[in-house]
């Protein structure tokens, strides 16, 4: 298992907390924001992996297994035992919880909940960020050395916490190195970044995201998270 922190050399092949891996082709001379975000959506889960991960803040981590198969992940916690099953369409994704035996849709009044006093939300987990309408090009900037597009995506109307989404995604390989959330007047709420990456079986596979939180107008973060993919299961 290879290891590596940004700057990188070589493409990443990886979404959000999705933990994608592998197979994203994107046509690098694309100029429209949908096109970009048609290819960094659809997840390459046609390789199957069952991973160890963590959620790590201010007290104990908070242990997890991810599965990928057939465009489900699947965030399994235990004691007590909970799943998160997040499916990944072209248009939309779709979230449920299973507790206690029992699979129900999960309503869009709990989005913002925190999972298990993680402060990593069902939101942050759903990757709904990139399915917001009218995506708009904003142009290139550099992230940690990789060319980048910038886009952003304005928030639905039945979105009461943001107004806009930005995202960063690597122009070469697809993967999305860097989303912020702001609010309803343009401030900073929440910021996700990739900090490192890892080759497992072959593939680059998340290591570690940060996830950073602000109060509006405050450019110091008031928490700091952590997702880390800790192996292979």
């Amino acid at each position: 298992m290879t290891d590596v922190n940004f700057p990188l050399s070589a493409p990443l092949r990886f979404s959000f907390l999705a933990l994608l891996a592998a197979s994203l082709q994107i046509n690098l001379q694309a100029q429209n924001a949908e096109e970009i975000l048609h290819a960094a959506r659809l997840s390459p889960t046609s390789r199957p992996a069952v991973l160890r991960a963590q959620i790590r803040g201010d007290g104990a981590p908070a242990q997890l297994t991810i599965r990928l198969k057939d465009h489900l992940i699947w965030y399994e916690f235990t004691d007590p035992a909970q799943t998160i099953l997040l499916k990944l369409d072209p248009a939309e994704t779709k979230l449920s919880e299973k507790l206690n035996g029992i699979t129900r849709s999960l309503p869009p009044g709990r989005l913002h909940d925190s999972v298990r006093d993680t402060g990593v939300t069902y939101e942050d987990l759903s990757l709904g960020f990139l399915y917001w309408p009218r995506p708009v090009l904003q142009g290139e900037e550099t992230v940690k050395t990789r060319p980048a597009w910038k886009i952003d995506l304005q928030a639905p109307s039945s979105e009461h916490l943001y107004g806009v989404a930005r995202v960063w995604i690597d122009k070469e390989s697809g993967a999305i190195l860097r989303i912020e959330g702001y609010d309803k007047k343009g401030l900073l709420l929440r910021r996700f970044e990739i900090v490192s990456a890892q080759k497992i079986d072959g593939l680059w596979m998340l290591k570690q995201m940060r996830i950073e939180s602000f109060e509006p107008g405050n450019s110091d973060p008031i928490s700091r998270r952590y997702l880390e993919v800790l192996g292979k299961e």
